[in-house]
């Protein structure tokens, strides 16, 4: 070995590892914030950018112009979601009193192993921090609550209940249309709450939508159809693989104030053709028992101070159901009494593992504004992820879900551009 080899080695081996930031104690007030526009699409699909209905710019959609190459003016999506959300050519079920534009404050910072996003936003009335229960009917248990877009809901059968959620779509260059056209290449007809829902019997009889075992239909990128307007023309499962493998799908990264946030992580997943999670397994898991149709765990009333909640305590209380917290398993000779209720999930960080538990996030809500912090590492190099790196460049794509909604009732932004230590929309500032 020569000596410049030995003198580098010998400094590898003593420089000890790189440091990763504490989120909590980065100042923003030194980043930058770049306020990222938001507005209600309706049910404006990947399909009907391309139709006749989209006038005036039908021609330019379908060659691949991109969405801003039009909606380019000061207030352009203030005005699209404060008119569409009033109902009409793009909306059936309007949701009383939902607002039509959000802004989105965003920040990034950076370090040798993770990057860090602060988002802020105020919320269309009170925090959502519940999810749909399961309620014990004096036999059964059924769920209980829903979003302000099902129809048991709107019409008084069902209580609105819905967590909030932040969104944000990534790619780094190898989905085609997606630097221009964002997250619009993947919501199409035929998904829940779009136009042409098929019944699950009709899904599951799909020869693609059987292979992978799904019953709806959720987003997808055209790259999977050899119809892309269609979801029923689905490629094999083999050739999917291989546009996975060539990095073609777009990471799916979620923040969720129920099932995410309340054990410090966000979810990770990805669209191709499916909305996908990642391999291992989420912080969150159902607690419903397939065999008996019962709960897996109820709350510890020594912890808890009670073994359920009642539709009375529900939203006046934290009711997350978190194991080595406040979760034991479910007892059904415990005296269950009708209206007992139990959460659809329990949470566990530490059940959390593989690609699927890479993304850590806290969320705290102050005076009507969430305040969110995600932190992602570099580097990632498992096949469901995109992998962030210093001097990269990456498009992007946000989302909002409050006030008790969930599928198309968000708030959605055009794409942007991220950079990290590179000239972007939003340039991630690198950390002493």
């Amino acid at each position: 070995m020569n000596k410049r080899a030995f003198i580098l080695a010998f400094a590898a081996l003593t420089a000890g590892p790189a440091l990763a930031a504490d989120p909590a104690t980065i100042d923003w007030s030194k980043i930058p914030v770049v306020k990222v526009p938001l507005f209600y699409p309706g049910q404006s699909s990947y399909e009907w950018l391309r139709s006749d209905n989209h006038k005036g710019a039908v021609k330019e959609t379908k060659r691949g112009d991109a969405c801003t190459s039009c909606h380019d003016e000061e207030d352009a999506e203030k005005d699209i979601g404060n008119e569409l959300v009033k109902g009409g050519r793009l909306e059936p079920m309007p949701v009383k009193g939902k607002n039509g534009y959000v802004e989105l404050s965003v920040q990034a910072a950076y370090d040798a192993k993770n990057a860090y996003f602060r988002y802020q936003w105020k919320t269309n009335g009170k925090a959502g921090i519940e999810y749909p229960y399961y309620r014990f009917d004096g036999k059964e248990w059924k769920v209980y609550g829903g979003p302000r877009l099902d129809k048991d809901v709107q019409e008084g059968k069902q209580p609105p209940i819905y967590e909030d959620r932040l969104s944000m779509m990534l790619d780094d260059g190898k989905v085609p249309g997606f630097a221009e056209q964002g997250c619009w290449l993947t919501c199409h007809d035929g998904s829940r709450d779009m136009p042409g829902v098929k019944s699950k019997d009709e899904v599951a009889a799909n020869p693609l939508m059987a292979a992978i075992k799904k019953n709806d239909v959720r987003k997808y990128l055209p790259a999977t159809r050899t119809n892309p307007s269609d979801w029923t023309t689905g490629k094999s499962v083999e050739e999917i693989a291989r546009i996975k493998a060539d990095g073609g799908f777009v990471d799916l990264i979620q923040w969720r104030a129920h099932r995410s946030n309340p054990v410090g992580m966000g979810d990770d997943g990805y669209v191709l053709e499916y909305r996908n999670f990642d391999a291992g397994k989420n912080p969150f898991a159902s607690n419903l028992d397939k065999d008996t149709k019962q709960p897996k765990f109820m709350y510890d009333a020594k912890k808890f101070g009670a073994k359920a909640v009642t539709a009375k305590q529900a939203g006046k209380k934290e009711s997350f159901l978190i194991k080595g917290k406040n979760a034991v398993p479910f007892d059904p000779k415990a005296g269950w009494k009708e209206g007992d209720m139990l959460p659809r999930y329990v949470l566990s960080a530490s059940d959390a593992t593989g690609s699927g538990a890479d993304n850590k996030a806290t969320g705290s809500w102050k005076k009507g504004m969430w305040t969110v912090v995600l932190t992602r590492p570099l580097g990632l190099t498992n096949d469901d992820d995109k992998t962030l790196k210093d001097g990269g460049v990456y498009h992007v794509g946000f989302a909002v879900h409050d006030d008790n909604i969930t599928t198309r009732g968000h708030q959605v932004s055009f794409v942007r551009t991220l950079g990290l230590g590179a000239k972007a929309d939003i340039q991630a500032v690198k950390l002493p």
